[in-house]
């Protein structure tokens, strides 16, 4: 994959994510290529891009997890699990919101 392929994939993926927060009232920050989601604990999680690899990390108290983009999904290199499917785990773990994650047009 390019790496313009890989900038736009992951930009649809973060906005992806930031629509989904958005109407859930999830407050988060995004700064450059990393998008911080703090709950009232304390803990985060913390998302981000890194284009050498062309992964999204995404790391939360419960450990770190890379995933690409192979066979039309962001795929966890550890287990294969989805990046939206962990996200909204760890979203409901971390802040007790349901919140769903989903497909827009350009992914």
């Amino acid at each position: 994959m390019t790496e313009s392929e890989f900038t736009r994939l992951a930009d649809a993926a973060f906005t992806r994510i930031e629509n989904a927060l958005d109407s859930n009232d999830i407050d988060y920050n995004f700064n450059g290529p990393v998008l911080e989601i703090e709950f009232d604990d304390g803990t985060q999680v913390i998302i981000n891009r890194h284009t050498p690899n062309q992964e999204i990390w995404l790391a939360a108290k419960s450990g770190g997890f890379h995933y690409s983009f192979r066979d039309g999904r962001w795929a966890s290199k550890r287990d294969d699990s989805e990046l939206f499917d962990k996200l909204s785990e760890l979203v409901r773990l971390g802040g007790g919101a349901n919140i769903s994650f989903e497909a827009n047009a350009d992914y």
